[in-house]
């Protein structure tokens, strides 16, 4: 492989052809199906899906199908297949096109449907989230063409609703099972990266529990005035609640079956990407004036995120607006729950553990319920030493430093299923949403120089599957 002819390649498609294309995919607010019920009629999945799908047609590879596959009533699916050139392998490249919702707080002159391209980075929902994988995928793979070089059979799937937990893309895998065959290797570029310095490979993700905990204990509300001190506010008997799951204190799970032993391995890799990333660990958010991180030991951080339990209130119902409301006690609270599980722990286990919990003999004999669901995390197999020497020498030469591991904080529902789908394939799981990339909130980015190395780094990985 000509290196240089490599980089070239992969950087005037990036320039010429893909950031134009992911401009005009960021303007179209195709957010994924949880987030938009009305998805089908307003049509912007269907934009974004054939803007993807022209750009691939686009592309002069030899043999290449491209093809928009639809199941009744599920988001469409991008199948791509590129014929192998002198090897008998097949590798299975990942995307998704749908994107999670606007988010407040983008700065001025700047905003999820509009692209803008300032210092390296491209702004802009789901550039990075996920729509520039199809893009990365298909030149990683005409780099290697370029140059009449081999490479493996080719399978690239875009789904259109992991955002909202992949729930249409087991459906997919079982239509198109015999087309897909038996990948020996298995590229997700949806996760994350410690820094833009280096190839990045993620080590395991933690599942998630989803769910809304409500509280009733009035018919109506009532005059504060008369009924506090006799009845009880639901939004205590809410905090009464949590704390039989949460020390308020510490942000510690108490209910043990939520936690599992953290691999010897993973604490290893934590404890070298702590060395490696230092404080940014924790100073890549965006803290207020004078506030900071829960620890100061950046690999008990690193562990924290990754492996261990945690609770998070991300929406409520029942509660005015300051300014609405006024000396009344409100008949009920709800709160959304989400709960980031280990890697290693069932998900609907964990679900029916919170749920008993949260609804044994409620205080006052109020009402309580939580209903939610979960999807379990994963936790990546032993590196094959092909792998390891392909990514890890593709990682000097496009970023001239060493590969390194960690594991992530989010969830990627699928991954489980694919492990558990294909036993024998081996993954990488990588991505660009690095630091203050901001994924899911305000002025999310794309580090576009990490992009085109990436892309770079997946051709050396295919050239070595081979």
């Amino acid at each position: 492989m000509d290196r240089s002819s490599l980089r070239l390649f992969v950087d005037r498609t990036w320039d010429a052809s893909i950031i134009p294309t992911l401009s005009d995919y960021i303007r179209i607010p195709n957010k994924s199906p949880a987030y938009d019920d009305a998805w089908q009629s307003h049509g912007y999945m269907e934009q974004a899906i054939h803007l993807i799908e022209a750009w691939c047609h686009g592309q002069k590879s030899a043999g290449t199908t491209v093809e928009v596959i639809r199941l009744s009533g599920r988001t469409p699916l991008l199948y791509i297949e590129v014929p192998a050139k002198e090897s008998d392998q097949t590798v299975l490249l990942y995307g998704h096109y749908d994107k999670q919702p606007e988010m407040v707080g983008w700065w001025d002159g700047f905003g999820p449907w509009t692209p803008v391209v300032k210092n390296d980075r491209l702004y802009g929902r789901g550039g990075a989230d996920d729509g520039y994988a199809t893009f990365a995928s298909l030149t990683a793979i005409r780099a290697l063409q370029d140059q009449g070089l081999p490479h493996p059979r080719c399978v690239v799937l875009i789904e259109g609703c992991e955002e909202s937990g992949s729930f249409d893309l087991p459906f997919y895998i079982e239509f198109l099972a015999d087309r897909i065959g038996s990948p020996r290797l298995i590229v997700c570029l949806d996760s994350g990266c410690g820094d833009y310095e280096r190839l990045w490979g993620t080590t395991s993700l933690r599942g998630n529990v989803v769910g809304t905990l409500r509280v009733d204990i009035l018919r109506e509300g009532v005059h504060s005035g008369s009924a506090s001190g006799v009845v009880a506010s639901s939004f205590r008997i809410a905090r009464q609640l949590l704390s039989r799951l949460e020390d308020e204190q510490t942000g510690r799970i108490l209910l043990e079956s939520l936690h599992a032993e953290i691999p010897i391995e993973r604490v290893e890799q934590a404890r070298i990407a702590a060395s490696i990333l230092g404080g940014t660990i924790h100073s890549e958010f965006p803290f207020v004036a004078g506030a900071g991180p829960v620890g100061g030991d950046l690999t008990e951080l690193l562990l924290n995120k990754t492996w261990r339990p945690t609770l998070s209130i991300t929406g409520a119902d029942g509660l005015p607006a300051s300014k609405d409301g006024g000396n009344v006690l409100r008949p009920g609270t709800a709160l959304k729950l989400s709960f980031r599980t280990p890697p290693s722990v069932d998900a609907d286990a964990a679900y029916l553990a919170i749920k008993r919990v949260l609804e044994s003999e409620p205080p006052y004999g109020a009402q309580v319920s939580f209903e939610g669901d979960g999807g379990s995390g994963w936790s990546a197999p032993p590196l094959a030493p092909w792998l390891a020497a392909a990514a890890g020498q593709a990682s000097l030469a496009h970023f001239g430093q060493e590969m390194a591991f960690t594991g992530e904080g989010g969830s990627i529902p699928f991954m489980g299923m694919l492990g558990r789908r294909f036993p024998a394939a081996q993954f990488l799981i990588t991505g660009v949403l690095g630091p203050q990339s901001n994924a899911h909130g305000p002025n999310e980015y794309l580090h576009i120089p990490a992009g085109k190395r990436l892309t770079a780094c997946v051709a050396e990985v295919l050239l070595g599957s081979i």
